[in-house]
């Protein structure tokens, strides 16, 4: 797609990895699922992260069938759906965030089906106005760009594409375009929070997307530790941690699912030590 045919983006994400190559460092980037456990623990979450030390921000749109996510994610969609979690209320937790923080970007990651059923044209609007920055959708590949990925181009919205270890030089160009933000490397063939690639592995592999693209590089699957975060931040542009935060928010409730005093706190926590641990990330050339 020419770029005179793109809707003019946020610049948030833009001007967030221009800040974090200015510093010198890779950022780290944390997914939540939206209203897991319930929509006020999941915005205290969300309204905490920034400070705690998050570069950019993923949340999960809860889908009751995910291709991609592990059991630690596919529990917290369930729990979020059960405690009444729509699209639309997703929507409404990223406007409530934007009410006091305008420059964290936030992307929205899940899969296409609650979009379709939402309505694109109306998804989109309502994306721009609640200051969804871009959108990470696993289940619609590139063949498929004229469903949602070109539209968000024209509204504003990025689109960040996944590639993966599978993903090899014939595929990349296919995957790369239309790709914008950044490019979000899967770094194992398999689902979210199950096992962690070498640390070789990621960095031939960032270093043959970098051949391919200008666009900033974020490697998640697999990383649950801050030494884990800072070696990719070491590495790439990003490092993205989720299955474990959830997994924090899982291991804070109460007997019925409820959450228990505390809960968003703790996961606030685990993300200063995460953030820690990508800050003092030595890069490497």
């Amino acid at each position: 797609m020419p770029e005179s045919a793109r809707g003019t983006d946020s610049g948030r994400i833009r001007a967030r990895f221009e800040k974090l190559k200015a510093e010198g460092r890779g950022g780290l980037v944390t997914f939540v699922t939206a209203g897991d456990p319930d929509f006020a623990t999941s915005a205290e979450i969300l309204a905490g992260l920034p400070a705690a030390g998050a570069d950019l921000i993923e949340i999960g749109i809860p889908f009751s069938d995910p291709m991609a996510d592990g059991p630690a994610i596919q529990r917290g969609s369930l729990r979020a759906l059960r405690a009444g979690m729509t699209l639309k209320r997703t929507l409404e937790l990223v406007g409530g965030f934007r009410e006091q923080d305008r420059e964290t970007p936030v992307v929205l990651m899940g899969y296409y089906n609650p979009i379709y059923s939402y309505g694109v044209e109306r998804f989109l609007a309502d994306a721009q106005a609640a200051g969804v920055d871009g959108l990470i959708i696993v289940d619609l590949p590139p063949e498929e760009d004229g469903e949602l990925c070109v539209p968000a181009l024209k509204a504003g919205v990025n689109f960040i594409r996944l590639a993966t270890p599978t993903t090899d030089d014939a595929r990349l160009p296919a995957v790369l375009t239309n790709t914008s933000g950044f490019v979000y490397y899967v770094s194992i063939a398999g689902i979210t929070g199950t096992r962690a690639a070498a640390d070789q592995q990621v960095a031939e592999a960032v270093q043959r997307l970098r051949r391919h693209t200008d666009l900033p590089v974020a490697v998640g699957f697999g990383i649950r530790t801050p030494e884990q975060a800072a070696k990719i931040a070491g590495i790439a542009d990003a490092a993205v941690v989720g299955s474990a935060l959830v997994e924090t928010v899982a291991s804070n409730l109460n007997d019925d699912g409820t959450p228990k005093n505390g809960c968003a706190h703790a996961v606030l926590d685990q993300v200063r030590a995460l953030a820690d641990g990508v800050r003092n990330a030595v890069k490497q050339a």
